[in-house]
C-alpha cells in the first residue's frame, strides 16, 4: 500500500550503508599498504587523501544529514499518499474527521498567503483552493493538497511527528512505534535496552543540526552511523504499517475488506501457519493483511494445505483449520483480513 516509497527508502539507506563501508575500509588501506599493488594504488591517491580526523568528519556529517533527509521526506510522501487515499475511504468531504478539515483549511489559507514564495512557487492558485471548493460544493470530487499539511519549519521529532500525522488523521503515531516488533528488537539487541526510540530519534536530530552548524564534537564511527542507518530504516518501516493499519481500520467499517480468521499457530521455520478460517475462498499466490497489536503486514501465500495435503485453492463452508505458508514474518493470534473485490 504504502510499499513504494518505503523500496525508495531502503535504495537510499543501502547508498548510505556502502558510503560508509568503502570510507572505512579506503582509511584501513592507506593505513596499511602491505602489497606493491596497494602502495603502488596509494602513490597515485596519496595527494587527495585527507586528514584522517576531517575525513571522519566529513562521513559523519555527510551520514546525518542524508539519513535526516532520507526520514524526512519518506514522512512526507507518507502523508502525501495517505491524503491520496482518503477520498476513497471517505467518499464525502464531511464524511472526514473535522481535525483533517480543520487542518486542511487552514492550510490552504497559510499557502494563499505564501503563494509567491520560493517553497510554493511550484503551486497554482486553483489547485490550491480547487479542493476545499470541491469539498463545500461537490463534496464527492474532493482532493486533499497535501501541501497544507505539510507546513512545518521544526525538525520531525517526536511531538511535531505526531502532530503532523494527527492532522492527517492518524493518532496515536508514538504508541505503536514503542510497541512496534522491529524497534523493540533494534532497542533490545542493538542498545541493550538502554535507550529509547525517543532518544535515537532525538540524537539523530542533533546530530544533523550540529553537521549543519559546522559544530561537530562528536563523531561517530562507522559502526555507530550504520547502526543509526538500521534505526531510521526500522523507523519508515514502522510507520509504513502504521498506516497501512490505519487504511484496513476504515476499510472495515465501510465494507472494503473483512475480517476471515486468525492464526492459531505459528512455525517460524518454514514461515507457516495453522489458522482458523470462516468461509472464504483462497488461493496460492493470493494476498492477505495479517493485523495485530502493533503488526500490520501483507502476505503472500505461498502454499495452503488441508489435512496434511496441498491444495492450490480452497472453497469453505464452514469454520476450519487451515495450512498457509506465507512469504513474511508472522505469529499467534494475528487476525487475518482478505480485500473484498
Amino acid at each position: 500500500m504504502f510499499q513504494e516509497i518505503l523500496v525508495k527508502v531502503h535504495e537510499n539507506i543501502s547508498t548510505v550503508r556502502s558510503v560508509i563501508k568503502i570510507n572505512e575500509n579506503l582509511r584501513n588501506l592507506a593505513a596499511q599498504q602491505k602489497s606493491e599493488d596497494e602502495k603502488k594504488l596509494f602513490t597515485v591517491l596519496q595527494e587527495d587523501i585527507p586528514k584522517l580526523r576531517e575525513w571522519r568528519i566529513y562521513d559523519h556529517c555527510a551520514a546525518v544529514t542524508r539519513l535526516y533527509a532520507i526520514y524526512e521526506r519518506f514522512v512526507e510522501d507518507l502523508i502525501r499518499d495517505w491524503l491520496a487515499i482518503l477520498p476513497k475511504l471517505y467518499p464525502t468531504y464531511s464524511d472526514l474527521e473535522e481535525r483533517i478539515r480543520t487542518t486542511h483549511q487552514m492550510g490552504v489559507g497559510k499557502l494563499l498567503l505564501d503563494l509567491n514564495k520560493g517553497r510554493y512557487e511550484h503551486l497554482l492558485i486553483q489547485e490550491v483552493v480547487s479542493g476545499i471548493f470541491h469539498g463545500v460544493h461537490d463534496e464527492e470530487k474532493y482532493e486533499l493538497l497535501a501541501d497544507a499539511f505539510l507546513i512545518h519549519e521544526q525538525n520531525l521529532r517526536k511531538e511535531i511527528l505526531e502532530k503532523l500525522l494527527a492532522d492527517a488523521g492518524v493518532s496515536n503515531t508514538w504508541s505503536w512505534i514503542e510497541k512496534h516488533r522491529l524497534i523493540k528488537y533494534f532497542l533490545r539487541e542493538v542498545r541493550g535496552n538502554e535507550n529509547t526510540a525517543e532518544d535515537e530519534l532525538n540524537e539523530l536530530i542533533s546530530y544533523r543540526n550540529n553537521a549543519a552548524h559546522g559544530v561537530v564534537d562528536n563523531i561517530l564511527n562507522s559502526n555507530l552511523l550504520l547502526e543509526l542507518c538500521d534505526f531510521i530504516e526500522t523507523l519508515c518501516e514502522t510507520l509504513s504499517e502504521l498506516m497501512t493499519f490505519q487504511v484496513i481500520e476504515r476499510q472495515k467499517s465501510i465494507g472494503q475488506i473483512k475480517e476471515i480468521g486468525t492464526i492459531t499457530e505459528w512455525f517460524k521455520n518454514p514461515k507457516a501457519a495453522v489458522a482458523k478460517i470462516s468461509k472464504p475462498n483462497l488461493s496460492v499466490g493470493e494476498s492477505l493483511f495479517l493485523v495485530g497489536e502493533a503488526y500490520c503486514q501483507l502476505a503472500k501465500i505461498e502454499s495452503i494445505r488441508i489435512n496434511d495435503k496441498p491444495i492450490n485453492q480452497v472453497n469453505l463452508s464452514s469454520e476450519e483449520e487451515v495450512g498457509l505458508k506465507f512469504d513474511v514474518e508472522a505469529k499467534k493470534g494475528l487476525r487475518l483480513y482478505q480485500q473484498i473485490i
